[in-house]
């Protein structure tokens, strides 16, 4: 059934794209794709007609389904019949966007050439990569990854843009390849959208200084405008999110002023290092969407500068890295040795990361733990959280490491507005 559904999918929205020609966003990287959507979403619909993907809706099904303005219809035949007789009406006519923006994610060999196979991109944009990129157990090499990712700059025509990352040397084969002009931003002198001097925005509540997101200058063609990203809390991505936000609008023709006025509506996707309270008068810091070695790194920097009192790391297991699986858990316990003043460990994996830590001077039982679950991890917070501790959750979606954050929320009753994986489908699992 899901092959047969898919296969309708792709070829409605082929259809429906050929019927209302929108322009198209196509958003590829390792780090930061849902954010750099987030961003790039609220800035477009401040002049367009636009649709972005709901949650990570960017493979095969999801990436239709954001076309068709359809949710999914899971395990039931009958609502994915009434989904598609829908789709099917708005063929012939709907008040369709002018812009789409998708997220366009890669799995593994083969993926990226099925994406585009139903959609032609007019603007192309890459985020971030890194050294050990998630995703890459199934493919055989880093190289590999990349190349597929890349292939998104090659299907963008000679009368579109590609916005790349200017700090990121993976991309450096699109600047001379490729068939459409492109838009460098970034930290590097030669970027065309230059990003300068970032920093954290506070406001005090109730005696204490919370941090509320980032501010940065931008700097393009000699104009110099800030820009503020609420509800980042990580200096550099924050400032790329900023910088690519910046790039897409003009891209599509707008002025600075206009950019920056509609980034200041940017809200962060749950679970993506956003900021709440705790129990005992502690902060969370919730990154438990997902993981990689990259942005758990990214997650572990943005505590050390956020928290003024004591800095506890909660990281589950990072899937899917094939043979870089111990290097990579072992090169985060280093990281998080140096970050946190009490790591919490969670699976199997991050038995690797304890050791490290272990190594630099972290002691079993006093300020290094280590759990199986998620639940187990909760409940040993619970009872180790102090007024005054910022407290940073994370792990790959496998972990369900949102399950240790409500554990300490101080208003659960909130879960479903702040925490990822709430529906039904997900709390039964």
């Amino acid at each position: 059934m899901k092959n047969l559904i898919q296969h309708i999918l792709a070829t409605l929205a082929r259809l429906t794209l050929a019927r209302y020609k929108p322009k198209i966003i196509g958003i590829t990287g390792n780090v930061g794709k849902t954010s750099t959507k987030e961003a790039v979403y609220a800035v477009v619909s401040a002049a367009y007609r636009s649709r972005k993907g709901e949650k990570s809706y960017n493979n095969e099904l999801g990436m239709p389904l954001t076309i068709l303005g359809m949710r999914t219809g899971g395990k039931n035949p009958l609502r994915w019949m009434f989904a598609l007789v829908g789709a099917c009406l708005r063929l012939v006519y709907c008040r369709y966007p002018e812009v789409l923006v998708l997220e366009m994610g890669v799995d593994k060999p083969g993926d990226m050439e099925y994406l585009l196979s139903m959609v032609s991109p007019d603007i192309a944009v890459f985020t971030s990569v890194g050294d050990m990129p998630v995703h890459v157990e199934n493919f055989v090499n880093r190289g590999e990854l990349i190349r597929e990712k890349i292939k998104l700059a090659w299907a963008v025509p000679a009368h579109g843009k590609i916005i790349i990352n200017a700090d990121v040397p993976a991309w450096a084969d699109i600047k001379t390849k490729a068939k459409a002009p492109v838009l460098t931003y970034g930290f590097a002198d030669d970027a065309h959208i230059k990003i300068e001097q970032p920093e954290y925005r506070f406001e005090e509540k109730a005696g204490r200084k919370i941090p509320i997101g980032i501010g940065v200058k931008v700097q393009y063609k000699g104009s110099f405008v800030p820009f503020r990203v609420d509800g980042a809390f990580h200096l550099h991505s924050g400032a790329y999110i900023a910088g690519t936000a910046c790039a897409a609008g003009v891209a599509l023709g707008m002025h600075l002023v206009e950019i920056s006025s509609g980034l200041a509506r940017y809200v962060p996707p749950k679970g993506r290092l956003t900021l709440f309270e705790g129990i005992k008068g502690s902060m969370i810091v919730d990154d438990t969407y997902n993981a990689s070695p990259v942005s758990t790194e990214a997650a572990l920097e943005a505590l050390a500068a956020l928290s003024t009192g004591r800095k506890i790391a909660v990281l589950g297991d990072m899937l899917e890295l094939g043979t870089y699986t111990e290097e990579a858990h072992r090169d985060i316990g280093r990281k998080a040795a140096r970050a946190c003043d009490i790591l919490l460990t969670v699976g199997s994996r991050m038995r690797f990361a304890a050791d490290e830590a272990t190594a630099h001077g972290f002691k079993e039982g006093v300020n290094l733990f280590s759990c199986d679950t998620s639940e187990e991890a909760g409940a040993l917070l619970f009872r180790t959280i102090k007024e005054g501790d910022y407290v940073l959750v994370k792990g790959s979606q496998g972990m369900r490491m949102e399950k240790a954050v409500k554990e300490i929320m101080a208003h659960p009753e909130r879960a479903e507005d702040l925490l990822v994986r709430q529906e039904s489908g997900w709390l039964r699992s």
